[in-house]
């Protein structure tokens, strides 16, 4: 797999240095080109000096429906330009990160639903562990043959949960509506922008994704 980033702050030099110990190909895309050099010291990687908004920038990596593109500068506007691009050129999977909590609306409308708000993240964990809590516990719990998947209802997904005819060995774990938590049944009618998790036989997942129209 290989996997490219837009910017080259911690949280990026961080999760490259994961992928690169799994054995997965990283380019990093970084208009500082000083930045590119101290890094490229350090980190066995690919870069290239330039914005990555730009459309030119972007195809210099090639891309295509196999690669990852993260898009996890500090600007949150300059991240959801860039997801659109990337989209547009064939990346198969976009990650777009954003800060402000008030352009969550705006991406889901756009159709980046791999969206990361990070202090939103960050914050539950803490609120979690303040209380005697281990959220992590749960990736512990989902393993072997499981997977746990989360995508947020449009539109013509909206309605009874069961008129969505899941595949075989898919169940749904719980739905969050805004800030609520709700434990659904067969009966529960889903709302636009609702988000459902399930977890999902590993097996079941290409089903699960033409069913729903999920990214690949």
């Amino acid at each position: 797999m290989r996997v490219v980033f837009i910017g080259a702050n911690t949280l990026v030099v961080t999760t490259t240095r994961y992928l690169l110990k799994r054995g997965h190909e990283v380019v990093i895309i970084e208009r500082d080109a000083s930045l590119i050099e101290a890094l490229s010291a350090e980190l066995d990687c690919g870069f290239i000096n330039g914005d990555g908004v730009k459309p030119a920038i972007l195809r210099e990596v090639g891309p295509s429906s196999e690669d990852v593109l993260f898009c996890l500068s500090d600007s949150d506007e300059a991240n959801i330009l860039a997801s659109l691009v990337g989209r547009s050129l064939g990346f198969g999977r976009v990650v777009t990160k954003i800060d402000d909590p008030e352009f969550e609306h705006v991406c889901l409308e756009l159709g980046l639903e791999d969206t990361i708000i990070p202090s939103r993240t960050i914050g539950r964990y803490l609120a979690d562990l303040a209380e005697g809590r281990n959220p992590l516990e749960l990736s512990a719990m989902i393993r072997d043959e499981a997977r746990a998947v989360s995508f947020v209802v449009r539109d013509d997904q909206a309605g009874p949960i069961a008129r969505l005819h899941l595949p075989e060995r898919v169940r749904v774990i719980c739905v969050y509506r805004g800030d609520r938590l709700i434990f659904p049944d067969a009966e529960t009618v889903l709302r636009t922008d609702d988000e459902m998790v399930l977890v999902v036989h590993r097996e079941a997942l290409d089903a699960l994704t033409r069913q729903l129209g999920l990214p690949v």
